[in-house]
């Protein structure tokens, strides 16, 4: 930990250069337009299929129910699961911007994750590689951590505070990544969510959460900005699919003791 933890104001982040309105609400706009390409694309090729199957309407009803079955039983099943896969996979392959971020995005879970103790065991780039290393629809990409105590505090209803503010660091290691490389995030909505969600389950006020949020914030923020070199050569061997092992050596070798 590098900051002293009590209630930081936002005047204070933004004299640290954090604009927290950049970074606590990301929108994912460049999925979002992917994501309407592919409805325009497949609208596109329904319009030329009707055409060159010559269907007639009771034929094209019937394949449009077809089609809304499919989609509702992916959302009753597998939770968006299949829609996800191919939304995550058409971004991988045919933008560069978003691959990019999604690769830095993770390093920076990775990277805060082993400063503060909690070792990394695995990590997936793409929804892809989620489904081949875990068999499961409903797993999104990103870094697995060694958190058998965390987890057992969590399910006792108690964490500790030291547990608590590695947690929160953790969670907001990967939007603090995406905000200093490109000042805004568009990823880690469900990190965010997932850290609001255990903050209210401990009981948290408002303000108490907020002191919360902007502690871990400016901590994780300070963390990155010193080891930006670790976390950059971690992000190439993530990239090249490396393992954890190999990414850690990689932190190793570009921080030195005096940093740790």
């Amino acid at each position: 930990m590098q900051v002293p933890q009590r209630l930081y104001s936002l005047d204070e982040l933004r004299l640290n250069g954090i604009e927290t309105v950049s970074l606590l609400s990301p929108v994912d706009t460049n999925l979002g337009a992917i994501e309407r390409n592919l409805q325009f694309a497949a609208v596109l090729g329904g319009i030329a299929a009707w055409y060159a199957l010559d269907l007639d309407p009771q034929q094209l009803l019937f394949v449009s129910l077809g089609l809304l079955f499919l989609w509702t039983l992916d959302l009753v099943s597998f939770n968006g699961g299949v829609g996800a896969l191919i939304l995550d996979t058409t971004g991988h392959i045919f933008s560069q911007k978003y691959h990019n971020r999604v690769v830095q995005h993770e390093a920076g879970h990775f990277l805060i994750a082993y400063l503060l103790g909690i070792l990394p065991k695995g990590y997936t780039l793409t929804s892809l590689d989620a489904l081949k290393k875990e068999g499961s629809l409903n797993i999104q990409a990103g870094a697995a951590f060694v958190d058998f105590e965390f987890m057992e505090e969590v399910n006792r209803g108690k964490v500790t505070a030291t547990m608590l503010n590695r947690f929160s660091c953790i969670s907001l290691a990967g939007v603090a990544t995406e905000y200093l490389l490109f000042g805004y995030a568009e990823g880690g909505l469900t990190d965010i969510n997932q850290l609001d969600a255990l903050l209210k389950s401990l009981g948290f006020t408002q303000k108490k959460a907020d002191s919360q949020v902007r502690w871990a914030l400016l901590n994780t923020i300070l963390i990155l900005r010193r080891h930006e070199k670790a976390r950059a050569k971690l992000a190439e061997a993530m990239t090249r699919g490396k393992s954890v092992g190999v990414c850690i050596d990689t932190v190793e070798k570009y921080i030195s003791d005096n940093d740790l």
